[in-house]
């Protein structure tokens, strides 16, 4: 329930999501972002639970946990419901609470393509667009998303060129940019749909 300990100069990608069921596609998003943005640790935040989904099939809050560890090998990552324990339900708040609380860090908001289409739907979402940098990781059906989406138009002055992605971190928002890699067709989704129809 703790925030993870960080030291006063550190990049930190913000991965936050309710990771129902945690997956490898989630992983290779956190190993892009690390790789591309220079990252010296990603928070792997594992929400209580979405206010735009439906929750009635979502597994308790210490299993994912626990399944989100398994799957987050690289040391670099920290798997954390600081959220629950400060009973935090948006992002902006999320945000607002990390950062005052570690000053001196350099932090990045870390997101899969496909959540780029509704983003606008999320509480304060311009709030969030102009108070941390993104970085949004390309993810199966959505490579195209951020030409037509709401925040990519909205904040179009405030995209970095991929090829800069590295600056990122230091930069001061509105700056979000689009990262191209390898992915993952794994979707929570997906797999619970899957388990759904074994039983």
């Amino acid at each position: 329930m703790r925030m993870p300990h960080v030291e006063r100069g550190m990049s930190v990608g913000l991965f936050g999501g309710s990771f129902n069921p945690p997956h490898d596609g989630h992983a290779l998003v956190c190993e892009i972002a690390l790789r591309r943005l220079g990252l010296d640790q990603i928070w792997w935040i594992v929400t209580p639970g979405n206010p735009l989904k439906d929750t009635r099939h979502l597994l308790p809050l210490a299993k994912r946990i626990r399944l989100s560890e398994k799957i987050a090998t690289d040391p670099r990552i920290h798997v954390t419901a600081f959220e629950a324990g400060h009973r935090i339900r948006y992002t902006a708040d999320a945000i607002a609470i990390v950062q005052q609380r570690n000053a001196g860090v350099d932090f990045v908001w870390l997101m899969g393509a496909d959540n780029l289409k509704g983003f606008h739907r999320w509480q304060h979402w311009q709030e969030i667009a102009n108070s941390i940098p993104i970085a949004i990781i390309d993810r199966p059906g959505s490579t195209l998303s951020y030409l037509s989406s709401r925040m990519a138009i909205t904040f179009d002055h405030a995209r970095l060129d991929e090829d800069d992605a590295m600056l990122l971190p230091r930069m001061k928002p509105p700056v979000w940019t689009f990262i191209h890699g390898p992915r993952s067709s794994l979707s929570s989704t997906a797999i619970r749909n899957a388990g759904d129809k074994a039983k």
